[in-house]
């Protein structure tokens, strides 16, 4: 038996902590700011937070091709009516794969939630999406390989669509 990974140890306190934060909504929560100096984030000194930005992607996979998306939106929440109302898995062709309601306002700093998502055999990079009640679509968006959870940022633009090959890690 392998030694667990650095990845495996982060998923475990993930999950630990998740059971004790919650939002009153279905799936399970985590709070924790996004700094870019950890993996599969990004730096937030120049967004848009108006835009509901997805600032960190962590992945973990489990059986039967279903992955546990820990994002991190950066909106602000705070300073208007709209509120960062879901984040969203696409696959690169725009595909909804799964998707996570977020209930309220977050306030202005960085937070996390997660959700359990099925991805189809053969898909190897998806792209998570935020979403904002005023802007709707908007902001940087990620693309995460699957395979080994590195990320690239992705300015998503304000109409939904596809995403290019060359925008995966």
């Amino acid at each position: 038996m392998e030694a667990p990974t650095r990845r495996d140890v982060l998923a475990v306190g993930t999950l630990a902590l998740s059971s004790l934060a919650g939002c009153g909504s279905s799936g399970s929560a985590t709070d924790a700011p996004a700094t870019g100096d950890t993996p599969g984030s990004t730096s937030t000194a120049e967004l848009d937070l108006r835009e509901a930005n997805v600032t960190a992607v962590a992945l973990g996979e489990s059986d039967g091709g279903a992955y546990r998306f820990d994002v991190t939106l950066y909106h602000d929440d705070a300073g208007e009516d709209g509120y960062a109302n879901w984040w969203q898995v696409e696959s690169l062709d725009g595909d909804r794969l799964g998707r996570r309601d977020l209930l309220h306002a977050h306030g202005t700093e960085p937070f996390t939630r997660s959700a359990t998502v099925s991805v189809s055999d053969g898909v190897d990079c998806v792209v998570v999406r935020g979403h904002d009640r005023t802007h709707g679509y908007g902001g940087q968006a990620m693309a995460v390989a699957l395979s080994g959870g590195e990320t690239n940022a992705v300015e998503q633009g304000s109409e939904r669509q596809s995403f290019d090959r060359s925008d995966c890690p």
